[in-house]
Parts: structure tokens; C-alpha cells; sequence
């Protein structure tokens, strides 16, 4: 290959975008950048236009019951902190998996001090949490059930689908962390039992960063963190907790980085999640059939032809994860991430909390020869090459 640039770090931003996204982004600011949902004048109307269209393919990619309970924030961290805050009461007891990325983890460990009980289960390596663990932990006092779709980590799948159906019958709300599977893997919130879905714009779902969302079931209610303008009732000092999703959405939004998210959304509707699914699979496969023919390089994580995502972790023997990266990026030009992903307790859970490990993440943007490539890169820092 040329010295061109191979990017396998989309677990953490995808990157190529198609583009239409970036042609988007670049019209709204140029042409429709006023002020959503703030004046009467045409570019304030037409970024009003633009926040609407997102909402609308969001609730259509997820099957959400209305627009009006997707609620958009800054990343997928903010969202899961308006879903754990808002609903936990001192005396809550909440249950989670051993698997978590910080963005759950931290936040309830930050409740912790507000008197609410977490219980971790521990997660299968191939199949996630077995909900049987889950229905045993299940106390009176339950009050929410979260735990990330798909590890950021190991991509190790959670079934989403059967822990919604008992915190259903339990009566429970469940929220999921869909940071790497949105856009990757089909979600339906209202099949899935899924009371609430906090999301990233700017990974599986090619839109840019400091875009992302959380879909709350119309029948749930959460304290609303953060008060200020919303464009309605400004007469009042008092914010209106009965408006979705202006509840949630104080202060002005990011109609430029919407803009690029709903063109994301359409690419994927446009080319079918099946089909971009099916294609990550056959990358991650080729992937990880490779690095197993490499000695000296060990698979953290669900092998190949098993129902993952398409996050790769691994460990190259007498040599730091970080080394790893640093020598793909400055010798070959190659994109991923070396050490500890943002996830203490998963990487705790499988044993690498002592220096992490080399994660690789393709998408539906690379190639079979950037795999290619990369298996000759991993081969090389396992041999000394």
C-alpha cells in the first residue's frame, strides 16, 4: 500500500464520513445557520427544518414511538448521565454489568454517595450477562437496569432484547448504552423493550462529534439536570417540565453537527443496516482469523464467526499496548488505540487493567486490503520485524 492514512479506530470516531454528511454540514453553516426554534425569520425556520429532520430519522432508525422523546445531546456521556441521574432517588438500587464503559460506571459511582445501590454482574466474555444473574440480583427497591449493547472493549453483545423483556415483566425501567452499536447493528426501542437509548452521532451513525442522543419512553419520567432557555415559555422562570424534548434541551443546539447526523442516518437507510452489518462482520472475521495465525498475538474477546461487534481487542506478547499503537501509527501509518479504552471495569473483568490492549475497530468505510495491511503490521510488531 501507499503511505496513505488507514483508519481502524471507529469505535472511538468513525472517520472517513460519507459524503453527504460533509456536504451537509458544510451547507448549514453557509446557508441555515440561524438559531433553531429561537426567531420567526427564514434561517432560524430553516435550522428549526434541520433539528426536526434529525429528530424524525432518528425515531425512524430506532422505531422510537415519537420524535418528541428523542432528546439530542453533545455525545453519548451526556446522555447516560441525564438517563442515571434523572431517575435515581436516594435508596435506589441499580444493576449493571461488569462490562461497562465509564460513562455508565462513573456515574453511578457518583450516586453511589446518594445512597443508591449498584450491583455488577459479571459478563461471559461471548455472550455478555446471563440473565438469570440479572433476575436473581433484582431487588424491591430496583429501580433501573443499564448495560452497554455491545463492550467497547472486547465487542462482546449484551442481549438487549431478552433483559428487556424482564425489566418489562419486573416493571423495571432499562436503559442501554448503544455508543457501539447504533448505526452498526439493527435496534428497534419499542420490539427491544427499551425504555431509554442514549446514542453517539459520531460513530456508527457517521455524524460529526458533539452530536448524539437519548430516546425516552413517553411513559417515563426523569428530572431534567440542566434549566435555561428553550425557546418556549420564556415568560416563565420556571422551566416547563411537560415539553419534550425542550425539557432536556436547554440552550442552543447544534444545528450544523444535526445536519451532518441526519445525513448520516440516511446513508445508512439508503445502503440498509443488514448490509452495512454484514460487511463489518466479514472485516472483523477476516481480522481475527488473521491475528490468530500470528504467534505471540492473543484475542481478548469473542472469536471470529460469533455474534460480536466489531471492536477487536488484543495483546502482543513483551510488548506494551501503547508501543503497539505508536509504532502502526508512525511505521505504517495505521489508526487504532493502545491501552486502557475508558472502561476500568471491563478491562478489569478480563484481566488488562494493567496496560489495556491494541483495539481495532473497522467499519463499513474499509477495505479487505486495510485489514490485509493491518494483519502485516500486527505481524511485524509480534516478530520484531
Amino acid at each position: 500500500m501507499d503511505n496513505k492514512l488507514v483508519y481502524l479506530d471507529n469505535a472511538a470516531t468513525s472517520f472517513p464520513k460519507p459524503e453527504n454528511v460533509y456536504e451537509a454540514v458544510n451547507r448549514a453553516m453557509r446557508e441555515d445557520c440561524g438559531n433553531p426554534g429561537r426567531s420567526g425569520h427564514k434561517l432560524s425556520l430553516s435550522a428549526r427544518r434541520i433539528v426536526d429532520d434529525a429528530r424524525m430519522l432518528c425515531a425512524q432508525l430506532f422505531n422510537a414511538r415519537s420524535p418528541e422523546n428523542i432528546i439530542f445531546t453533545n455525545n453519548t456521556t451526556t446522555a447516560l448521565n441525564i438517563a442515571i441521574k434523572g431517575i435515581l432517588e436516594n435508596g435506589d438500587h441499580v444493576i449493571t454489568s461488569s462490562i461497562e464503559h465509564n460513562s455508565v460506571s462513573r456515574p453511578l459511582k457518583f450516586m453511589e454517595q446518594y445512597n443508591v445501590e449498584v450491583t455488577k454482574i459479571s459478563a461471559d466474555l461471548c455472550s455478555g450477562v446471563d440473565i438469570n444473574d440479572i433476575r436473581k440480583a433484582i431487588q424491591p427497591n430496583t429501580r433501573l437496569i443499564v448495560c452497554t449493547h455491545i463492550s467497547n472493549v472486547t465487542g462482546t453483545i449484551n442481549d438487549i432484547a431478552s433483559i428487556g423483556a424482564l425489566c418489562r415483566e419486573k416493571g423495571i425501567p432499562f436503559l442501554v448504552d448503544a455508543a457501539q452499536s447504533a448505526g452498526a447493528k439493527p435496534i428497534d426501542v419499542q420490539g427491544e423493550q427499551i425504555d431509554m437509548l442514549a446514542f453517539p452521532g459520531h460513530k456508527g451513525l457517521f455524524g460529526p462529534q458533539g452530536t448524539g442522543g437519548l430516546y425516552v419512553d413517553p411513559g417515563l419520567e426523569l428530572k431534567s439536570l440542566i434549566q435555561g432557555g428553550t425557546g418556549n415559555f420564556s415568560e416563565s422562570l420556571t422551566q416547563n417540565m411537560d415539553s419534550m424534548p425542550e425539557k432536556f434541551e436547554s440552550g442552543t443546539l447544534n444545528t450544523p453537527g444535526l445536519a451532518g447526523l441526519a445525513a448520516g442516518i440516511r446513508f445508512i437507510l439508503e445502503t440498509g443496516i443488514e448490509q452495512i452489518m454484514r460487511r463489518e462482520t466479514t472485516l472483523t472475521n477476516r481480522l481475527i482469523e488473521g491475528i490468530y495465525s500470528i504467534d505471540g498475538a492473543n484475542i481478548i474477546g469473542p472469536g471470529s464467526n460469533t455474534d460480536r461487534g466489531n471492536v477487536v481487542s488484543l495483546r502482543i506478547d513483551n510488548i506494551s499496548a501503547e508501543n503497539v499503537a505508536l509504532i502502526m501509527d508512525t511505521a505504517f501509518n495505521i489508526a487504532v488505540r493502545g491501552g486502557l479504552h475508558c472502561a476500568a471495569d471491563a478491562h478489569r473483568s478480563v484481566g488488562t487493567l494493567d496496560g489495556g490492549t491494541v483495539r481495532i475497530s473497522p467499519n463499513y468505510m474499509n477495505s479487505e486490503e486495510n485489514i490485509d495491511y493491518c494483519l502485516s503490521a500486527i505481524k511485524a510488531c509480534a516478530t520484531g520485524l
